[in-house]
């Protein structure tokens, strides 16, 4: 598993506040630092945000702190961090309001009568708002930026003119309706649903499926959709597409049942462990294993089409950090395997090789615990984080939290070394399958290059240069899609 990286949001609009929270619950995997909730009524937004899973709040407790018989809308979101201070987690969670009454409480805080509320998933690069004026903004979060952006501008003119990764959604108390925002690369996933007569949404259809509701369809990128508090929508295109979806949802992210952008998460894993397979295929193989969790189906594909007998091998707990002590104190062998494994040449799939930091603790345990004639670690993502043919420096800024210049101790393993420099490294050979391997796997699952966001492996910018940066306050702000 690629470190537990720290990846992504997941946000749900819905029409009662069990839905809401049974949804987000749903997209836990989506973000565990914090979680949040916004009661819409009618001239009324209030929320509540708390650090930790969503089942640190009863949804009972939760019905007792929104008592008003007058909401009619509940937008709830799950956050991993990606811009913001990740020590002041709780005050940069979302939602992100303008207005309202705070109250701190320890390990949540309460915000009353709000005049606007947002849940966003994506990110949009700090350069677009180097102008910004501070003291219009309590925290470094790209989101409330984003909030301001659209009091000024309004929807319309905000989805025309920001440039960056964005599904999310916003409360206003001067309109009666929620609405949902999709950028036009569609890079971060977004669903409509059905649940209850009422039409809903969420990051992916697997929060609907579980819970007794339906997948109505994705939403459209460059569109808004308005929900309205009697559960009907209205669905307006603002720009065309521009399609860049993030291959990282389908290899690493999104949930394994998920369908989103109309391909199924778990048929592109199958279809990149059998290209794994093509490409990579030693002689004397006596097992197939991967990292948990992510990485089982692919493995579970590389066996089958190989002819190779497969098994799991480690466990883990969940929720644990991803850092490398946490790791260390995570990871480990499944009773019985160090002796069943001792002599033997083992094929170990992994979805992503960020850091090394895992795939180091899974390299360690089968060399000094099992005893392993050979192990070959294989990854279904390439290299991520490498220097371009451009020469810019790889990562993403689109709500990955994998930035092109990390902070020490977080470098990219693959920055500025060879295949052979990666194996040394790691302690074992290293075999990423090939950009055009990856490729082809995502088209023979009906997902075509030209619609894939590929940044982060060497990939062209998804968004166009800009030419001028967005201000907020009370100067112009330029189209960055036209300047």
């Amino acid at each position: 598993m690629a470190e537990v990286v720290r990846h992504n949001c997941g946000l749900t609009v819905a029409h009662s506040l069990h839905d809401a929270y049974r949804f987000i619950h749903s997209l836990q995997h989506r973000g565990r630092e914090a979680a949040g909730i916004a009661a819409v009524g009618d001239g009324r937004i209030d929320v509540i945000k708390w650090k930790g899973g969503v089942s640190r709040f009863d949804v009972t407790d939760l019905h007792k702190i929104f008592l008003s018989p007058n909401y009619h809308t509940y937008m709830a979101h799950v956050r991993y961090a990606t811009r913001g201070s990740k020590d002041k987690i709780l005050e940069e969670a979302h939602p992100h309001v303008i207005g309202g009454s705070v109250e701190h409480r320890d390990n949540h805080i309460l915000i009353w009568d709000c005049d606007v509320a947002a849940v966003h998933n994506g990110q949009v690069d700090r350069a677009f708002f180097q102008d910004t004026d501070p003291l219009h903004l309590y925290s470094s979060c790209d989101t409330e930026a984003l909030l301001y952006l659209y009091r000024e501008r309004g929807a319309h003119n905000f989805l025309k003119e920001v440039p960056g990764a964005y599904t999310l959604a916003i409360a206003d108390k001067r309109e009666r309706d929620v609405i949902a925002i999709r950028d036009r690369t569609g890079i971060k996933p977004g669903v409509l649903g059905w649940k209850d007569g009422k039409y809903v949404m969420a990051s992916e259809d697997i929060a609907f499926r579980k819970n007794g509701g339906e997948y109505v369809e994705d939403l459209e990128p460059g569109a808004i959709y308005s929900l309205t508090p009697e559960g009907n929508y209205n669905k307006e295109v603002v720009v065309s597409t521009d399609l860049a979806y993030c291959f990282f949802e389908w290899n690493y992210i999104t949930d394994l049942d998920s369908i989103i952008n109309g391909v199924s998460v778990r048929r592109i894993r199958e279809s990149l462990g059998e290209m794994l397979s093509e490409e990579f295929l030693p002689p004397d193989v006596d097992l197939v294993t991967y990292l948990p969790r992510c990485p089982e189906v692919a493995a579970r594909a590389y066996a089958k089409q190989a002819e190779l007998p497969f098994e799991p091998v480690f466990y883990k707990m969940r929720g644990a950090g991803e850092r490398k002590e946490s790791i260390d104190q995570n990871l480990h062998l499944l009773p019985g395997m160090a002796q069943k494994l001792k002599g033997k040449t083992v094929i170990l799939i992994d979805d992503s090789i960020i850091r090394g930091n895992n795939s180091k603790r899974a390299c360690d345990l089968l060399y000094e615990k099992a005893g392993v004639k050979q192990a070959y670690l294989v990854s279904y993502t390439p290299p991520i984080g490498i220097i371009g043919d451009d020469g810019v420096s790889r990562g993403c800024t689109f709500g990955v939290d994998m930035p092109p210049d990390p902070p020490p101790g977080d470098e990219f393993i693959a920055r500025g070394r060879t295949a052979e420099a990666i194996s040394e490294a790691m302690g074992l050979p290293v075999i990423y399958l090939s950009q055009q391997g990856m490729l082809e796997a995502f088209a023979r699952a009906g997902l075509p290059e030209r619609d894939l966001c590929t940044y982060c492996i060497g990939g062209r910018m998804p968004f166009e240069a800009a030419g001028s940066l967005i201000q907020i306050g009370d100067r112009p702000q330029l189209d960055l899609w036209r300047a």
